[in-house]
């Protein structure tokens, strides 16, 4: 049976980027690189518009207010273009153009189930925001991690990730410190349909 983990890399206060910020915040470190790299195989999984945006980054296209990419940049983006991914859209057409992602219409959240139940490898998702809620909900996110970068994108932060989240209660599986600035922290979630009547023991 295949794992799911829903990762995110966000500000402290929450955003997944910040208008005019580059990628990482511009913070990221050797040690958390490296991290990068030894990371296990996946297949990832995203909606269109983390689509859209990502495989303009693999054909070429700057975000706005740089001036080029980053040597670590490209690099992030080299790697997903070689991995397998999985896009969930009703919107976009085929074929699509990025190497190694294939286009499913059907419900994510019942492809996920099945791609869980018959596959043996890695699931992760990357971005897309809406798909990573709609599959917490649905109690399928084994693993849920955060990467933490020591900003607070008060006046320029977008996509704010936990709103419109059911409340979830987190099992630490594991936390690192990265380049002495960078904080990871990985749960096990569980959603609640009420608040918890005590606090644990």
């Amino acid at each position: 049976m295949s794992e799911l983990l829903v990762d995110f890399i966000t500000s402290l206060d929450g955003y997944a980027s910040g208008e005019g910020w580059p990628g990482f915040w511009g913070l990221e470190g050797p040690e958390y690189l490296a991290w990068l790299g030894e990371q296990p195989e996946a297949t990832y999984l995203m909606g269109a518009n983390t689509y859209r945006l990502m495989s303009g980054f693999a054909a070429g296209e700057v975000p706005n207010g740089q001036d080029g990419f980053r040597p670590e940049e490209e690099a992030s983006v080299d790697e997903l273009t070689q991995a397998p991914k999985v896009v969930f859209s009703s919107s976009l057409e085929e074929p699509l153009t990025w190497a190694n992602s294939t286009l499913v219409r059907d419900d994510a959240v019942e492809t996920v189930r099945a791609m869980k139940s018959s596959g043996s490898g890695l699931l992760s998702t990357i971005g897309s925001l809406s798909l990573c809620r709609s599959l917490l909900r649905a109690g399928l996110v084994d693993r849920f991690r955060v990467v933490m970068f020591p900003v607070i994108t008060g006046a320029t932060g977008e996509e704010r990730i936990y709103d419109g989240y059911p409340d979830v209660a987190l099992e630490m599986i594991e936390h690192r410190t990265f380049d002495g600035r960078i904080q990871l922290v990985e749960y096990k979630p569980r959603v609640l349909e009420h608040p918890p009547l005590g606090l644990p023991a």
